[in-house]
């Protein structure tokens, strides 16, 4: 293990350790919950066995992604070391059938080594030249000198590093004495400090993203005094010294000045905490102030104000509105939550709380809070199992702690197949054409707004105003224009922007709808690319949205779909003669529910969605929904079902939703929500999916605009299963990993973005590793494997893309009409 050997390293070391009690207080966390199995965790690396003297190679890669933490035994003071292996994508089926299937795969013995915490082990760190961390411990099975080696992913902090290494001397220390931790002096942890001990390079090692530039190393040389200084000073001194050429350093965030606090009418909460604010350049929650007053007010009719004063200044204030992005954390004590100034820009603050008790009374007012301003209903009135599972949804079950150093720079994972310009195709252009060969811009403002992915062909349509971009899917995954319908107009000739589309019947049709007319749809026939009928749905009730028959329907010759209005339910049979409403299978509501979105299975089951954020699940049309749950507080503007039915994703303005429809215990156990209602008391706990709040002040400290989610979608294909989901937000398009999201893991979801704003967004069909992406004036096809995960750089770099090499060279006679 390398110690700091220069003045600088000293210093930043020193400053780090300032504040001892930090350490303390993290250790504290880790091993305060005696029912949590893992102690502490990192997420993500590599694991290697080295043996610097066998025949066999110097080195072997065990596991190309996998995370490593601290677990408990069943034994007092014993711990283990435990590497798990984590999936790629399409490397084990998603979900098995079981209630455990969420995670089944992960906990297979071969996919698993475990270490007994021992001081034989004679574990250490190390920060390399070019910036790895990296843990190892001897191979007490091998040669003397064979050693395994974790290196960590280069987006993990400098504080989980150093927190994992003190954790892990103290496991030790645990088991040699068989006592606390607590009872150790400085000097007895000394003899668990192996730093002395070499650790070899893993051969081949992965080439650095950036070259760092080298500092000046002067003469003297220091040493820390103990185990848990020369870790906090090891990774903070070689962290501080590799400066990143594309990192532009501007200084530690400073927090603006508090808004004026309007008159409180009714105290909903007051509770005291420790402050911190998110810094970008370090990528950590720096204190502000040990001790403030966190207060949540009623300011007017469902308006409220949340207002932190420390002893000497006060140092914030802001509505409480959706876009607080709030997340509890109850193993940490912590709240983090987003603050917004009136020129646009966002900040990102953390409270810790001194206990259990004190955080939950102050989520009781500040959800209290929430929930009324969005919904305008006082919180009392709602069930409380209802509250409970609002509660549960805002609670972040993987946040690391908040003490760690900056966002790594590393980018994401290595992939087998790297596409020569990284799988984007433009539809504008050929590679030989020339500049003002294309218009790129339609005269009259429009821009792309809406996507619709073919199923049964390999076409895509992007709808721009009122015409309609037709594109190929090419065997090589790139897009090929084809034709562009110019102008959409109804039987009679009227021109008209469609609002909604939807492929339909073996993707020949295409169902339009005209915002100028609610009560009708449209059917394009796409061989012609013309409008050739209108369909008068009911003279009374209008069309909202619509959803097909069954997820899949688009690829067979069926001819109904499913119609929503503001408060009814009902299928839609173009055959029949006069209004296409079906009366007997019409589910009307007397009050509106202002329904929104629906969805359907495999089965034809049927999602139904609410601008108050609710779902209603129903099995069959004309009846009572078998289940509904209850809203969140925003309402839900996209709405997806997993093919078999387990899983219902719903998109909100800042956030996804995640839900489990299969019940696992009780008189339905083993059926879904579509099929028999969930008891009162064993509501599925949605998972909510949402950026973390220093990612979204960072999206935001670039555009200078709020969160606002596109519909979000899993992969689709009759015999795939669901692995992902796909979203976007102002111009970043951001992917989840639904087996990394069911696991646990941190930071569950990796993002691209671009120089303007995202449209549209959905997988290629039958495929989660090609994404269809719908800018203002381009449409592109691209791979999955060139999203990064969210780093400043990844954030702040955006991308243009590039030209196409379509394989027909398009003319101006062909798109002077048309950007297409």
């Amino acid at each position: 293990m390398v110690r700091p050997n220069t003045h600088h390293e000293v210093s930043k070391g020193a400053q780090l350790l300032a504040h001892p009690a930090e350490t303390l207080t993290a250790t504290k966390y880790l091993f305060g919950n005696t029912s949590k199995e893992s102690l502490i965790e990192i997420p993500q690396g590599k694991l290697y066995l080295v043996r610097p003297h066998s025949l066999k190679g110097t080195s072997e890669l065990i596991f190309n992604d996998a995370a490593a933490s601290i677990r408990r035994t069943g034994q007092e003071f014993q711990y283990q070391l435990v590497i798990q292996r984590a999936y790629e994508e399409g490397e084990a089926d998603l979900v098995e059938e079981d209630e455990d299937g969420a995670a089944d795969a992960l906990g297979a013995e071969k996919d698993e080594k475990t270490f007994l915490l021992d001081q034989s082990l004679q574990f250490r760190s190390d920060i390399r030249d070019n910036g790895e961390a990296v843990f190892a411990w001897r191979d007490l099975s091998g040669d003397s000198d064979d050693v395994y080696e974790f290196v960590c992913d280069q987006s993990t902090k400098p504080g989980e590093i150093s927190t994992f290494e003190i954790a892990a001397i103290e496991c030790q220390y645990e088991r040699k004495f068989r006592r606390p931790k607590d009872t150790a002096t400085e000097k007895d942890l000394q003899q668990f400090n192996f730093s002395a001990e070499p650790i070899p390079d893993p051969s081949p090692l992965p080439s650095p993203t950036f070259k760092p530039i080298a500092a000046p190393s002067p003469k003297g040389q220091a040493e820390a005094d103990t185990p848990a200084a020369a870790a906090k000073e090891r990774t903070a001194s070689k962290r501080a010294d590799k400066a990143m050429v594309s990192v532009k350093e501007s200084g530690p965030t400073v927090a603006p000045p508090s808004a004026a606090k309007p008159a409180s009418l009714e105290i909903l909460t007051k509770e005291r905490a420790e402050l911190h604010l998110f810094d970008f350049d370090s990528g950590s929650f720096i204190v502000q102030d040990p001790s403030v007053i966190a207060t949540v007010h009623e300011v007017g009719t469902w308006q409220y104000w949340l207002q932190i004063t420390g002893a000497e200044r006060e140092w914030l204030g802001q509505k409480v509105v959706a876009d607080l992005n709030p997340v509890f954390n109850f193993e940490y004590l912590s709240f983090i939550f987003n603050h917004y100034t009136d020129d646009g820009s966002a900040y990102s603050w953390l409270l810790r709380f001194k206990d259990q008790e004190t955080e939950e009374r102050f989520q009781d007012g500040l959800m209290r809070a929430l929930w009324e301003q969005l919904n305008e209903t006082k919180w009392k009135k709602v069930d409380k199992d209802d509250q409970q599972y609002v509660l549960d949804a805002f609670q972040d079950l993987t946040m690391d702690d908040a003490q760690g150093g900056e966002e790594g720079e590393g980018e994401e994972e290595e992939v087998d197949e790297v596409a020569e310009d990284d799988g984007q195709r433009s539809e504008h252009y050929d590679t030989d054409e020339e500049e003002d060969d294309v218009v790129v811009r339609d005269e009259d403002g429009n821009v792309n707004s809406q996507l619709a992915v073919g199923y049964k062909h390999d076409r895509s349509f992007v709808v721009r105003g009122s015409k309609i971009g037709v594109f190929k899917h090419t065997p090589n995954n790139n897009l090929e224009f084809s034709t562009n319908i110019s102008k959409v107009t109804t039987p009679n000739g009227q021109l008209f922007s469609p609002k909604k589309v939807m492929l339909h019947a073996e993707d020949s049709n295409m169902i339009l709808q005209n915002e100028n007319n609610l009560n009708s749809l449209y059917r394009m026939d796409l061989e012609y690319g013309k409008v050739v009928d209108e369909w008068k749905v009911h003279d009374d009730i209008a069309v909202k949205s619509f959803a097909p028959d069954k997820k899949y329907a688009q690829m067979t010759n069926e001819q109904t779909f499913i119609g929503l209005s503001d408060n009814a339910l009902y299928r839609i049979d173009p055959r029949l003669s006069g209004n296409k409403l079906v009366d007997s299978q019409l589910k009307q509501y007397a009050s509106n529910n202002a329904f929104s979105n629906a969805a359907t299975t495999e089965q034809g089951y049927i999602a139904v969605a609410s601008e108050k954020g609710d779902i209603r699940m129903f099995d069959r049309l004309g009846i009572r929904a078998k289940t509904s749950l209850p809203a969140l507080g925003e309402g839900i503007i996209g709405l997806d079902v997993s093919a078999d039915g387990r899983w219902i994703l719903a998109t909100c303005r800042t956030y996804l939703m995640l839900i489990d429809a299969l019940q696992k215990d009780g008189k339905n156990e083993g059926k879904l929500g579509f099929q028999a209602s969930f008891s009162k008391d064993s509501k599925p706990q949605p998972r909510r999916l949402a950026l973390s709040p220093n990612h979204v002040a960072q999206f935001q400290h670039e555009t200078k605009t709020p969160l606002s989610f596109t519909p979000a979608r899993f992969n689709t294909g009759v015999d795939d299963r669901e692995t992902s989901v796909i979203t976007a937000t102002g111009p970043f398009i951001i992917t989840w990993n639904i087996k990394k999201v069911l696991a646990n893991r941190k930071d569950p979801y990796t993002i691209k973005r671009y120089a303007e704003e995202v449209k549209a967004d959905d997988f290629k069909y039958g495929s989660d590793k090609n994404v269809i992406v719908a800018l203002p004036n381009e449409v592109n096809m691209v791979a999955k494997q060139s999203f990064k995960k969210p780093t400043r750089e990844s954030i702040a770099a955006a991308e243009t893309p590039r030209r196409s090499s379509a394989r027909r060279r398009l003319g101006k006679t062909e798109v002077v009409d048309s950007p297409y």
